[in-house]
This record gives structure tokens, sequence and C-alpha cells, in this order.
């Protein structure tokens, strides 16, 4: 409703040496990842090998209450995944963690991504007989790790196999009967830390922020390509045998991740300050106030204010209440939903020239209301500043991006036909340089392929054919 980015998911993991309320730590971890995905979750908990779960549509605290995370609260390792559906939309299948039996034991599993043969993989084992309940890639991860199972003597193997024929983003935390393991693709596209409880157990989690809601101490981050397993045996690596170059996703810094959150060594605090500051080195304008959008856009906010000496006021406040019900069915109860989210601290922009600054521009339809919201409480000029370059171009791993007819730097050539859309005095976005220094200063770290164009992985033909097959299966049960 309000044109965000949205990402896929988060994920979290833990592994204690003895049963406890485990599924209790992973609800907290999830409480901590909830800004990943609003739409479903699920825990998936490990006792004498038996898997147990319980998913359901909606935020942590409606999915999960006492009664119901009693019946699985009890084992010694468990998993849990947020969701907002990108690959198979949302269908209530593609809920995870994804819990499968088969004839070597049981396997629960949980990922943030995007497979970019999501297709094909889907295509070679439905010709070979199998049965998908949902439409996400996750499924096909899934079927890859038991099909290669079947052949090894231990799930890692299997996983290890796995991990040279599924392409694209995964970061996924997984259950057997005996382990919990946790593998990231070979380039890191998605974040995934390991961290240690007080009771010597292990965490791992999309986020640092999730190892400070359970007491867990930051180990290190798991390295791209990386298989990280847990059991009463102790914790391995089996590190990658070949490397490439690294390519997080640089909307992680900019938007995903909660600012209290460290990814691969870098504050995501610093790094939106540094985009602020970056900002007002190169789109200075003169004016008397600068404000930022919550929740993204404070931090930068006040990185441009001390880069460019100009003060930081706090513009708006945000209705903390509206969850994922929030319903405006009418095109009246649309225009006012910004109002609603967002209302405007009137003594700070009153009569003054207000920068503002927000992490991203998608469709344009929300800058625009926010723009003639500040004009009406009384700014003289609203000029805005964008913390991430304008989107041009898909993101296939991961990043719910909308179409590209959709989007507004798509839809004008030029700076100046999207400002006079949106209706500001200037509008300035960060450059493609820019966001490559806000965490390190070295470039081609990051993945920046909806900016550019420019994938580190070859993008093949039929990717959008899970979309399409989605879409078909909706259809089809309309039609039933």
């Amino acid at each position: 409703m309000f044109n965000t980015i949205h990402e896929e998911c988060g994920v979290f993991g833990i592994f204690e040496p003895e049963k406890c309320k485990v599924a209790s730590s992973v609800y907290y971890g999830l409480y901590a990842l909830q800004h990943r995905g609003q739409e479903a979750c699920g825990i998936a908990v490990c006792n004498d090998g038996v898997i147990d779960y319980i998913k359901g549509i909606g935020l942590v605290n409606e999915v999960f209450n006492k009664e119901n995370l009693k019946n699985i609260n009890t084992g010694n390792m468990a998993i849990g995944h947020v969701r907002y559906s990108t690959t198979g939309g949302n269908n209530i299948n593609n809920i995870q963690p994804i819990v499968i039996q088969h004839n070597k034991g049981n396997l629960a599993l949980a990922h943030n991504g995007n497979l970019t043969n999501a297709y094909d993989l889907r295509a070679s084992f439905e010709l070979n007989g199998a049965i998908f309940h949902g439409t996400s890639d996750t499924e096909s991860i899934c079927y890859s790790i038991v099909k290669e199972r079947i052949k090894t003597d231990s799930i890692e193997s299997a996983i290890k196999k796995v991990m040279t024929k599924i392409k694209g983003a995964y970061s996924c935390v997984a259950l057997s009967s005996t382990k919990l393991i946790a593998f990231r693709d070979p380039y890191g596209f998605r974040p995934l830390v390991l961290g240690k409880t007080k009771s010597n157990g292990y965490v791992v989690a999309s986020e640092t922020c999730a190892l400070d809601a359970v007491g867990a101490t930051f180990i290190r981050d798991i390295l791209p390509g990386e298989i990280v397993v847990i059991s009463n045996e102790g914790i391995k690596s089996i590190k990658p045998e070949s490397h490439h170059k690294k390519s997080l996703c640089i909307f992680e810094y900019i938007y995903f991740a909660r600012p209290d959150s460290i990814i691969e060594g870098v504050s995501v605090h610093e790094a939106r300050l540094n985009a602020g500051k970056i900002l007002a080195q190169e789109s200075p304008i003169d004016a008397d106030v600068v404000i930022g959008v919550p929740d993204s856009g404070i931090d930068a906010a006040l990185g441009y204010s001390l880069e460019s000496n100009i003060p930081y006021g706090i513009g708006f406040i945000k209705n903390k209440y509206i969850g994922r019900s929030f319903i405006a069915p009418s095109q009246e109860e649309r225009e006012n939903a910004v109002k609603i989210k967002l209302n405007v601290i009137k003594e700070t922009i009153k009569n003054k020239r207000v920068i503002l600054i927000d992490d991203s521009i998608v469709r344009g339809t929300t800058s625009q209301r926010i723009v003639k919201i500040l004009r009406d409480a009384g700014a003289k000029e609203v000029h805005l500043r964008i913390t991430a370059p304008a989107f041009k171009y898909p993101c296939h791993f991961g990043t719910d991006i909308d179409s590209q007819e959709n989007l507004i730097a798509c839809k004008y050539k030029t700076n100046d036909e999207i400002c006079n859309h949106i209706g500001a005095d200037s509008l300035a976005f960060i450059s493609v340089n820019g966001i490559h220094k806000l965490a390190k200063d070295l470039y081609c770290t990051y993945c920046d392929g909806c900016f550019t164009g420019k994938y580190p992985i070859r993008i093949p033909n039929n990717i959008n054919n899970i979309s399409k097959y989605s879409m078909t299966i909706k259809n089809i049960k309309k039609d039933a």
C-alpha cells in the first residue's frame, strides 16, 4: 500500500546442548527479524529426532501464543522463518520452514533469497514424478537435498552437492534429526551470522539483532559458500572449494537490515550515516532543516545534517500500530493512508526550506504524497534526497522490486521529470559510486544489479517462469 520495497524473509536457528524451551528462543529471534517479513512465519522444533512445527499467516505475535508454543517448545534445536513472498506468491503452502520426511530421516528448511534456476529445478523434479505442494523455490531446495541425502552418508554431504546445482541467492538454516545446518550461497547475496548462547549452544540468524534478542554473543559472519554443521559432537565448518567475488545486496545497508545490526563487520547505522554524508557531498542544497522519513531515512538525515551543517529536525511521527492488516479499500482512503502512517511535526518545517531524506523511490506515489503533506503543513521548499540510486532493473535474488513499466525511473528520462511528477523543488539520488562507499570503500563488493542492470551471475531467459507458474496456479484455483 505504501509502495515500499520488500525483502523476502529472515531466518533463525538455535542448537542447545541440552533440551530446553528452544521454540521460545526462536520466537524472540523472529520478533527481532520481523522487519524482514510480515506476511507469514513458522517455527520447527526437533525433539528426540522428531520434528514438529507451527506455521501461519500473520505477524509473529499473531501466529504464536503461549498455548501453541507450549505444544512444541521443548527440544534441543529449532529453526524459524519470517516471510514476505516474492517467488511463489502468498500460497499458504509456501510458508516456511518446509518440513519433509524421507527414508533416511527428517528435514526442515528455512530459506532467505531467490534461486535463478528455480524453474529448471522444478521442471526436472516434476518430470520425474515429484509432487509440489507450493510454488516457492524453497521446495526445490528441499527436494534437491533429499535426493542427494538418499545417496550420501550425511546431510552436510548432500547439501555440499546441492550447492553446486542450485543457483542464485540462498542463506538457509536446516534441521535433520540430529543436526542444525546453516549454509550460504557462494556469492553471499544475503547475510547470515553465527553466535553463541550463554549455555554453550549456537545460534544462526539473518542479522545480529536477532542474536541480541536471545542474549547470544556474535562470533562471525558465515562465509559465502560455507556450510556450518552443529551437533552434539560440536561445530564444524565446511569451507567453499572455490571463491567468488562477494556480492552482498547493497540494499541490506540502505533499507532492509535493522540499524542496530552489524553486517559483514559494518554497522548498518554507520552505513546509513555515511549515505547521508555522501548525499550531502554529491547533492548539496541550501536549506533550513534536514528531516528523514522513518525509519531508514532517519540515520541518513543525521548524516546529511552533520556533513552540511544544516540543522537536523524530527519531521515525522510514525504510527507504530499499523500492521499488515491495515486496509484502505477506497481511493479516498488510499490518499489518506500516508497521513495515517506518518504525521508531520509542523513546528519543525513550517515556513522552512526542508531537505527530505528517504531510502528509495519505487513508483513515486508515496513520495508525491509525503511532499504534499509537507507543503500542506507549511514547508516553503521541499528538496528530496534519496540514499539509493534510481531503481531501473529487476532483482532476481529476493528483493521484491516492481516491474520496470511501473518504476518511476523507467517512466521518465531525467531527474527533473521525476521531480516535477513528485512535486518537489529538487531531487537527487545517491550515485552508484556513492553506494559502494557507504559501507566499505571497495568497489564491486556488493550487488547493485537493480540500479545498473549488471548482475554478479548470469540470469537465465526463463527466470520469470516460476512467477508465471504461480499465477497459473492461482487462476486454476479460482476457476475451480
